[in-house]
């Protein structure tokens, strides 16, 4: 009975807290990565709440069971899990739900958001004068409607001391391995994403959305050729004067179009579909690091590694540990890669 006792002592508790409305996955996908981590030896004790300690119908229209109320916690927990919904308007009018949350902030240890949960511990102050990451689409939202939250529109997740919040919807997935990395190290997480079939804990630097995509968004012709090219052969000698010569404009002219569409340089631009490939080499092949970093445009492995360190926060040969396939493949191409990645690019 004492070692029982004691066991449950020892069990990390973790609250995911509920309410009519919330994005199913925001609860489940953490949820889920959690209690699959306790197949591996960790002890995380999940316990889904609610303010009022009912049932809730969740965005999707499905029921989730919840737990309690937060009198069925313990004073002390481990880690908060603070879900969003699509009117983050309604979640932060909630007056029973911000002082559930208030109250959970207060007992943990942890705090984390998943997607739009960032408004709900923005209300609550929790987030003033820190980083804070949420959906890409509610970036610009949540830093107008809470100026003193540091908000980043980019990264897949942003740990600001013992809070972490986290992007849209299947980023909370990732968070919560990123947790149990930091719980229990990177070979039990790893363990886990291999379970759920989902890739190692990506980075909390890396962008939430590709910029190969970006070609397809770019308005101005000039812009979406230059960007095909780059796209098309990352590995390619290119510079602001052979890319503005290659499309018919000055580079002057090219450096300010860069700027005044997309809001960063052209070079940015390049190191990052730069990046994109060398990733994607990386989790493809076999190839030495070397070689990684001539044939996605780096041309040397130091180079190559400054950007993943400064970008990504790892090196390249962590970042292979962690995302590599199963596949042995070793002549995959930057060039191919990006063509695959890249329906109905320009070729010229």
């Amino acid at each position: 009975m004492g070692r029982v006792a004691s066991r449950r002592r020892a069990d990390h508790v973790v609250a995911v807290v509920a309410f009519d409305g919330v994005q199913l996955l925001d609860v489940t996908g953490p949820a889920e990565v959690l209690t699959t981590a306790n197949g591996f030896g960790a002890r995380y004790a999940v316990r889904v709440v609610s303010p009022s300690g009912a049932d809730v119908r969740t965005s999707s229209g499905v029921r989730i069971g919840v737990d309690g109320a937060l009198e069925s916690l313990p004073a002390r927990l481990g880690t908060v899990v603070v879900p969003g919904r699509h009117d983050w308007r309604r979640a932060v009018a909630d007056q029973d739900l911000l002082a559930l949350v208030t109250e959970l902030t207060r007992r943990s240890a942890r705090v984390t958001s998943v997607c739009a949960g960032a408004f709900v511990l923005a209300q609550t102050g929790v987030l003033d004068g820190r980083r804070a990451a949420t959906h890409w689409r509610l970036a610009a939202q949540l830093a107008a409607a809470y100026p003193r939250v540091r908000v980043e529109p980019d990264p897949v997740f942003v740990r600001d001391g013992h809070v972490v919040t986290s992007a849209g919807v299947t980023a909370g997935i990732d968070l919560a391995l990123s947790l149990v990395e930091a719980d229990h190290g990177a070979g039990l997480a790893r363990d886990v994403a291999r379970e759920l079939v989902v890739f190692m804990a990506r980075p909390g630097g890396q962008s939430q959305f590709s910029a190969r995509l970006a070609p397809r968004e770019a308005a101005h012709p000039v812009l979406r050729l230059v960007m095909d090219a780059v796209v098309a052969d990352p590995a390619a000698p290119h510079s602001l004067e052979s890319l503005a010569r290659d499309a018919g404009v000055s580079a002057r002219h090219l450096s300010r179009l860069f700027r005044r569409e997309t809001g960063t340089t052209l070079g940015h631009y390049l190191e990052s579909i730069r990046l994109e490939a060398a990733q994607a080499l990386l989790e493809a092949g076999n190839n030495p690091v070397e070689r990684v970093a001539e044939e996605s445009g780096f041309g040397s492995a130091e180079t190559m590694r400054r950007v993943f360190q400064h970008t990504l926060g790892v090196a390249p040969t962590t970042y292979r540990a962690r995302f590599r396939t199963t596949t042995t493949t070793t002549t995959t191409t930057a060039a191919a890669v990006t063509r695959a990645a890249v329906p109905g690019h320009l070729v010229s």
